[in-house]
Formats: C-alpha cells, sequence, structure tokens
C-alpha cells in the first residue's frame, strides 16, 4: 500500500485509512492511486469479510483539488487526450464494487466529491460536528461522480436535491435533525460505531455477504451509468460559463 492509504486487517475486518495530510484527502494521484490498489488487494483477500473506510483528524474527504477542477473548465470543447473528465479518474464507485459490504465512518469533514465517493459505500456513519457539503454548485457547475444519483438516494429526495441545489456546510447534527437515515452519532464514537455494525457483519459467512451485496446493489449499477452519462453532459454545459473559472479561483477552500 502507498503512504496515503493504510489498510489493516483485525478479525476479518478491513481497515481503510485515508490519510493525505499533505492534501488533506483530496483527489491528489498518490491517493486516487492508491485507493486503487488497496480495493484491489482486499479484492484478492478472502480473510476480510467487511471494510471500514474512514479518514483522519477532521477530514473524510474534501473532493477534487483546485488544479483538478481548473483542468475541468479548461478541457470543455476539447477531445481526445486533451480532454478532462470527471469519470476519468475512475474511483468514484471503488466502494461500491467491492464485494463485500463497505461502512463509510465519515468522522471528518465530507465535501463535494468526497461526499459522493462516500455515499458509494453500503452503510454510512456521520459525525455530529463534521461538515458534509455537495459543494459542486458554489463553484457554478453542476455536480459529477454519481452525486445526482447517490446523495439523493442515500440522504433522501428531498434533503438531497436541497442539498446540491444549495452547496451549503451542513453539519451531521443538523442532517441528523432533519432525518437524514444514516447513523449521526458524536465525532468520537464514529469508528466505533462502525466497528460495532461491522462485528455484526462477520458473523455471517463470506459467501452469503457478498450475494446480499450483488442484490441490493443491482438497481444502482443498473441505473448510475444514466446519471453518470447526464452528469458528463451537464458539464459540457455548466463548465463552459466563465464565470465557472472566476468562482474557482475566488472561491475553493473558502
Amino acid at each position: 500500500m502507498n503512504s496515503v492509504i493504510k489498510l489493516s486487517v483485525v478479525n476479518s475486518i478491513g481497515y481503510v485509512c485515508m490519510e493525505d495530510r499533505e492534501y488533506r484527502n483530496t483527489f491528489s494521484l498518490q491517493f486516487v492511486s492508491g485507493l486503487k490498489e488497496t480495493f484491489a488487494y482486499i479484492a484478492q483477500n478472502p480473510q476480510i469479510k467487511v471494510v471500514i473506510i474512514h479518514g483522519y483528524d477532521n477530514y473524510f474527504s474534501c473532493g477534487g483539488t483546485k488544479e483538478e477542477l481548473i483542468g475541468l473548465y479548461e478541457g470543455v470543447g476539447k477531445t481526445g487526450a486533451e480532454k478532462v473528465q470527471f469519470d476519468d479518474l475512475k474511483f468514484h464507485d471503488l466502494l461500491l464494487k467491492c464485494e463485500v459490504p463497505v461502512i463509510a465512518a465519515m468522522q471528518g469533514h465530507a465535501i463535494g466529491g468526497g461526499l459522493a465517493f462516500g455515499s458509494f459505500a453500503d452503510i454510512i456513519v456521520l459525525a455530529e460536528e463534521a461538515i458534509y457539503n455537495a459543494v459542486f454548485m458554489k463553484y457554478g457547475f453542476t455536480p459529477g461522480m454519481g452525486a445526482t444519483y447517490m446523495i439523493p438516494k442515500k440522504f433522501g429526495t428531498l434533503l438531497g436535491h436541497e442539498m446540491l441545489y444549495t452547496a451549503k456546510n451542513y453539519y451531521g447534527r443538523e442532517l441528523k435533525e432533519r432525518g437524514a437515515p444514516a447513523k449521526i452519532v458524536s465525532k468520537r464514537d464514529v469508528i466505533s460505531a462502525a466497528e460495532e455494525i461491522a462485528e455484526e457483519l462477520i458473523d455471517k459467512p463470506i459467501g452469503s455477504l457478498k450475494l446480499l451485496k450483488k442484490h441490493l446493489t443491482q438497481e444502482i449499477y443498473r441505473e448510475l451509468p444514466l446519471y453518470i452519462e447526464k452528469e458528463l453532459h451537464m458539464h459540457e454545459i455548466s463548465f463552459a460559463q466563465a464565470e465557472v473559472r472566476e468562482r474557482i479561483e475566488s472561491k475553493f477552500g473558502k
């Protein structure tokens, strides 16, 4: 495993720790390649029955880097190797494609693509004190990485649509008050709450866990590609606006 994505296995639970302190768990090349390598290893390890993925300190994942967003803006209208798309990273659905159940223990902030990425987990645990934000529209471009499908699916249609439209910060405690169906606890209890769920799962046969996950995710596999295709089409239009670059330059990280 690489230095920013760390895997440990305890009692058939695979713990994936995302710890890119230099880039605060944004989608740096090292971060993305580390995730791909880690989940490829998990796929070959028959000991692992369930995965818990979490971040470090106050960060779960903060989504795309400023350079990546500028690259997307500059890629509008280009073709071939020059063209850059959200889908080019090809890691957004790693948690979905993992054959065993994945619990996203979002103990810290999950921003934009980071929230979309975590939403592909089978079970989600949030922190009351952390910020969860579908930030895309703050910069003036429409959401990507399957966010238009996964966030309403996991947070509820009305709340999910509000999150996508407004791009505002929601603390976990507010999402809890609004009836978000995830398990939402104090930050200090997020990983232990995920472990309690994982302990329930590892008691089951791994073949049955894989079979159930395949069944429960079949609708996502069927519908998600249509949403991704539409998101990429919307990017062709929304990223073509000059205002988008201005917003990325002035608002990124604020």
